[in-house]
């Protein structure tokens, strides 16, 4: 029912109900002091009753000075022979009867008492979605509010996925155009990619685009507890998508009904799998759906049944991947088009420092970098606001009052120097862009780098990370002539990267050969043996391959670090004065004890503006980069240790 007659309703049946009971006590009361009949008789007798009205056995009597009372009076026959000797007027009315609103009230009052509880109990089973009354009724959700309107300009940053989508939009807008040379337009488009990526954003793009109804729905809004409810949900779907053809149907989630057959424990007749199945006729059946495009959404396509996968169901499997650095420099923009940006915001080299971040990831740190810059009163967010948003979004807040003592803090900054150091004097290596001393999260320091994002790494790339990696505990070690914890996670890293280099990569002097496959456990009695497609002998060869390059990056950084002790402690000093050197300072510091040092060519620039950080460089696309790849302890019950982590590894230290 609409709105609006739902509350004139409302408010008709509240004026009546005012109505009846103004009816019911409008009447005029009389007095509230009740009148015996022996009281009345004695009035009767001493002539002061002047009027009396009999209505049935109640009597409105009027005394001789205006004023009305009422009497009930039994069944006496002399009553009106007295009235008349003593020159009464009489009066006569019919007995009262009730108001015909009132004898319907009182009949129909158990009734209303009973369908009233009814319709409660019924409300309450519909409220929390299940709708008792209509199980096999689809839930779908008719998108037809033009205020909200998504278009492609919205979208950025995966323009590959627009460019194969926007056939979708051309069909509905001109179909003749797609089937005179007799091609048919995909029935289904399975968009893929990791959470954030923007799926469910594209698909309100093309509806947006289309200009055609839209229906959404979840995966897991078709399964229930009732075998047969999902598949109805499905056939009510595809009905009311031939109502409105040509439509969109944008089921998110689709993983939800559409997993494998045979992998659960129902069999074949349990309610997923006869929700999928009913989707599978739905989609490419007997009959067919002409008009009707079914649009879904997921991050587990490994998990979906073959038989929805196929061409005439699914016919456009588009993978909606991370954007790179030119779709994340749009995406950027999209999104600071509703913030107030200050001149020396650059949204290139946001993009740079934030390699392997979603849509979802690029507008949650826009709209940190704007709470931050309201927190400060500002007018606008400036690049600066942008910095502090991103050490927040990698590594939580500042710990401002954590107590770090001298030698813990003199100890990070010696480390975090030292992987600058090794990361800028050799070849290779990606452009260190901030060395900070300021705990954040976990972290007690952080080496911030700007990488390069390529498609392969070589071997002498893969070495120069190893050595960056220890630049942090070797620098501890030449200082301080002992080491701590604080290189956990970088020792983790650079061991994990050895292992890849010789048994995946085919890096080391056993050849091009993998050694990578999982090691499988088997029971041998009570005893657990492990087995391997390789000998001993093979493993051991591996172990003092790995071995190897731990030694020689280890040896690499200590000769970088021992050549150029005095930049390590120049570069220390001005950490601990200042908590946060900058690439370029880096660069000047180096060239102010080194006039005619000449960089290591290969080298990415680090000439970058003050305000800028680097991303962590890790094959994973947020991981740390080798100088700050101990954020996660290694010893997870372990005591923080304050700030003498040298890295991203704040309680290692126990």
């Amino acid at each position: 029912m609409n709105p609006f007659y739902k509350n004139l309703s409302l408010w008709i049946v509240i004026t009546l109900m005012f109505v009846m009971l103004y009816q019911i006590f409008s009447e005029q009361r009389l007095a509230e002091t009740p009148v015996s009949y022996s009281e009345f008789l004695a009035m009767v007798a001493d002539e002061r009753v002047d009027e009396v009205v009999i209505q049935g056995q109640e009597l409105t009597v009027k005394d001789t000075q205006g004023d009305r009372f009422k009497v009930y009076a039994p069944d006496d026959p002399d009553l009106i022979a007295t009235l008349r000797s003593k020159g009464v007027h009489i009066g006569a009315k019919p007995p009262a009867e009730s108001p015909w609103y009132m004898s319907v009230l009182v009949s129909w009052f158990p009734m209303l008492i009973l369908i009233g509880v009814w319709i409660f109990f019924m409300r309450q089973m519909q409220s929390g979605g299940g709708k008792a009354m209509s199980f096999g009724k689809s839930r779908a959700r008719l998108n037809s509010d033009q205020s909200a309107k998504v278009t492609f300009e919205d979208v950025a940053g995966i323009d590959e996925a627009k460019e194969e989508l926007g056939e979708i939009v051309d069909f509905l807008r001109d179909p003749k155009k797609f089937t005179r040379l007799g091609g048919r337009i995909p029935k289904g488009v399975l968009l893929m990619g990791p959470p954030g990526t923007g799926k469910t954003l594209l698909a309100r793009a093309i509806a947006g685009e289309a200009g055609v109804p839209f229906f959404t729905i979840s995966g897991s809004d078709f399964v229930e507890m009732f075998v047969g409810v999902g598949a109805s949900r499905v056939r009510d779907l595809f009905v009311q998508g031939k109502k409105n053809a040509p439509c969109i149907i944008f089921i998110d989630e689709i993983d939800a009904v559409g997993r494998h057959r045979g992998a659960g424990l129902g069999g074949g007749h349990d309610e997923r799998e006869q929700t999928l199945n009913q989707l599978l006729v739905e989609m490419d059946g007997f009959e067919s759906n002409e008009g009707v495009i079914l649009i879904s959404a997921t991050n587990r396509p490994d998990v979906l049944d073959p038989a929805l996968l196929r061409p005439g169901r699914f016919d456009r499997q588009v993978v909606v991947s991370l954007p790179d650095i030119k779709g994340r420099e749009k995406i950027l923009r999209v999104h600071m088009k509703k913030t107030p940006i200050a001149p020396d915001v650059d949204p290139l080299t946001l993009a740079k420092g934030t390699p392997g971040f979603s849509g979802a990831d690029l507008e949650n740190l826009v709209n940190e970098a704007a709470l931050l810059a309201a927190k400060q009163d500002k007018e606008r967010v400036g690049m600066m606001d942008f910095e502090e948003a991103k050490d927040k979004v990698y590594m939580g807040l500042e710990r401002k009052s954590k107590v770090i003592s001298e030698e813990d803090k003199k100890t990070t900054a010696y480390h975090e120097a030292g992987h600058a150091l090794v990361a800028r004097f050799l070849p290779f290596t990606d452009a260190v862009n901030k060395v900070t001393i300021i705990p954040r999260g976990r972290a007690a320091g952080v080496t911030w780098f700007l990488p390069e994002e390529r498609d392969f790494k070589y071997k002498d790339q893969l070495q120069s990370e190893l050595s960056v990696a220890y630049g942090g505990r070797v620098a501890e070690e030449l200082i301080f002539n002992r080491i701590s914890t604080g290189a956990a996670g970088d020792i983790k890293m650079a061991t994990d990267l050895a292992s890849r280099m010789v048994r995946s990569w085919g890096m080391s002097d056993l050849g091009p050969l993998s050694y990578a496959k999982d090691e499988e456990h088997i029971f041998i009695g009570r005893e657990i043996a492990q087995h391997r497609d390789f000998s001993e002998e093979t493993a051991r060869r591996i172990d003092e391959e790995i071995t190897k390059f731990i030694d020689n990056a280890y040896d690499k950084a200590q000769s970088v670090l021992k050549e150029n002790i005095d930049i390590l402690h120049r570069l220390s000093e001005v950490l601990l004065e200042k908590e946060t050197v900058m690439g370029s300072e880096l660069d000047a510091i180096i060239l102010e004890m080194r006039p005619d040092f000449d960089f290591p060519s290969k080298h990415e620039s680090v000439s970058t503006p003050a305000p800028e950080k680097s991303e962590k460089v890790d094959e994973s696309p947020k991981a740390a980069s080798a100088s700050d790849a101990e954020d996660a302890t290694e010893d997870p019950a372990a005591e923080p240790s304050g700030g003498d982590e040298g890295d991203e590894k704040s309680d290692d230290k126990g």
